[in-house]
């Protein structure tokens, strides 16, 4: 068990938690094309200051750039997108939720696109134990008639399914890279995506002016679920698995959870708690956790001879 990636998974989870919050408000009084533009052009520029600081470069390698572009397209210009789109009809609960399903996605992508990361009976367990903690947490919602459209929900799949594909093929293609160069060239990528889509589609500029909650929600998005959260994101990469990376996705229901009993006066019930508990209890099995208590426990067998 390392207890430092456990501890920079955390850390991102806590980044990544209350982002749907922060969609949802958002998304109330800016477009979603606008809203990510918006978040990822501040994050392009506060990383690269943050690069330039520690007296980092952008590569100058076209293979570099051209893996970047890719991973900006389906890593955030596609998924960001989908999931404000989805927000709109989707419960921000359920958003996060459903994100949960990126581990079922990059764990199988893994097993066959990667050298390194495969199947093992523990990752098979920790997956199923953590799918019946995010089942455990979905279904009361549904119970509870959260407005849930099936065109939402199918948008925040595929968003889930993409950020899968971009996991593996960061792992594949990216990593290697200084820890800032990555997600600072993937702002700004996805920067140049969005914006002729946002003035073409949603001319922002015509709509009335946003409300101040969303205006701030948008710069919580970029400053940290965004520059801060890639910057730890990268960090994580670099130190470990696609599919280990991906188990992030597994707690990050259990801080959206918690932010939106703490910001939206949401009520915590008993089956929050435990789909919360099952789901940290999947990600201490695919991280070795009970294996590296066992072994400490377990005297060595003795052989015949001695």
């Amino acid at each position: 068990m390392n207890w430092k990636n456990l501890s920079l998974m955390i850390l991102l989870a806590a980044l990544w938690g209350p982002s749907f919050v922060f969609i949802k408000v958002g998304v109330e009084t800016i477009p979603p094309l606008t809203l990510v533009f918006g978040r990822v052009a501040l994050a392009a520029v506060l990383l690269y200051v943050v690069l330039r600081w520690q007296h980092g470069r952008l590569p100058d390698s076209l293979t570099v750039w051209k893996h970047i572009a890719v991973v900006a397209l389906i890593h955030n210009a596609i998924p960001f997108f989908l999931f404000a789109w989805g927000e709109q009809y989707v419960d921000s609960a359920l958003a996060s939720i459903l994100n949960g399903t990126i581990p079922l996605f990059t764990i199988l992508l893994a097993h066959y696109f990667t050298q390194d990361d495969h199947l093992t009976p523990a990752k098979v367990i920790g997956v199923l134990v953590g799918f019946a903690g995010m089942l455990v947490l979905v279904y009361p919602s549904f119970q509870d008639g959260v407005v849930a459209t099936a065109w939402g929900v199918l948008a925040l799949v595929l968003a889930s399914f993409s950020y899968g594909v971009a996991i593996v093929y960061g792992r594949n293609h990216l990593r290697g890279l200084p820890s800032l160069v990555a997600p600072t060239g993937q702002m700004m990528m996805a920067s140049l995506y969005l914006l002729p889509l946002v003035l073409l589609l949603e001319r922002p500029w015509t709509l009335p002016a946003p409300s101040l909650p969303s205006i701030l929600s948008m710069l919580a998005l970029a400053v940290l679920g965004t520059a801060l959260a890639f910057i730890v994101y990268y960090k994580l990469l670099e130190r470990a698995g696609a599919s280990y990376l991906s188990m992030v996705a597994y707690m990050i229901p259990v801080f959206g959870i918690f932010f939106g009993v703490i910001l939206l006066d949401e009520q915590l019930t008993g089956e929050m708690i435990l789909g919360g508990a099952l789901i940290l209890f999947g990600v201490m099995i695919v991280n070795g956790l009970f294996n590296a208590v066992f072994a400490r426990r377990v005297p060595q067998q003795v052989g015949a001879g001695d």
